[in-house]
């Protein structure tokens, strides 16, 4: 394996301490698949047969409700494996998937992603801890919903982001994905008209601004101070 295909794979956390013996072995049973924007990866409830990891791109994770109205469940970027349930049974995809910027992915069969943990066992522990790691988060954003009102769920929201998708940008922070008020309102249900009002009182006190190609930047040292985080 050359060092180029190394430092590839040691960009999923999921592989990242492994070593040059057990990453060459891993690399044979990966499936390298270029991807443009808005390419769809998988839908609900179709059945499970992959799980992937991200090499470079984003990748939105999102589901549809009764009436039809999405809820983005999470945003995906390099170093990253998805789906997070239902590869340890024969299952269905519990989401769908979407590129949202050109991309590499590497995609591996389910029955040799579990072939590959039953004969790692430092492997198949880290899987439970990046597990356990999605729980806490799940936690916490459920957390949100009950300690928060609607202005506060979106300032954590905003805080959040900034962290996962956030680029250093002088005194603010630029969130690198370029989203829609409909899709934050959408990641923590509530209404477009509702993210429109908060963002227009964030950008007035000068905590919040937005370029020219969508992307919205943050005095995160402003941001925090609205909840005292």
């Amino acid at each position: 394996m050359n060092s180029e295909s190394r430092d590839a794979l040691k960009q999923i956390e999921l592989f990242r301490d492994m070593n040059e013996q057990d990453l060459a072995k891993i690399e044979q049973l990966l499936i390298r698949r270029s991807m443009m924007e808005r390419m769809v990866i998988f839908m609900q409830g179709e059945p499970l047969e992959h799980v992937y990891f991200i090499l470079s791109g984003k990748v939105k994770i999102y589901r549809n409700d009764e009436q039809g109205h999405e809820q983005i469940v999470n945003v995906l970027q390099a170093g990253d494996m998805f789906p997070h349930a239902g590869f340890f049974r024969q299952g269905i995809y519990p989401a769908h998937s979407v590129m949202l910027e050109k991309g590499v992915l590497l995609a591996l069969p389910v029955s040799r992603f579990h072939a590959l943990l039953e004969s790692n066992p430092d492997l198949g522990i880290k899987m439970m801890s990046l597990m356990e790691s999605k729980i806490v988060e799940l936690q916490a954003r459920l957390q949100e919903m009950v300690m928060h009102d609607t202005f506060g769920r979106i300032v954590l929201l905003l805080s959040r982001l900034s962290r996962l998708h956030g680029v250093p940008a002088g005194d603010w922070t630029r969130i690198d994905v370029p989203f829609t008020n409909q899709e934050l309102a959408n990641m923590i249900g509530t209404s477009r008209e509702t993210v429109n009002r908060t963002l227009s009182q964030l950008k007035k006190e000068g905590i919040l601004d937005i370029t020219a190609d969508h992307r919205l930047m943050i005095r995160m040292d402003q941001l925090e101070k609205q909840l005292h985080i």
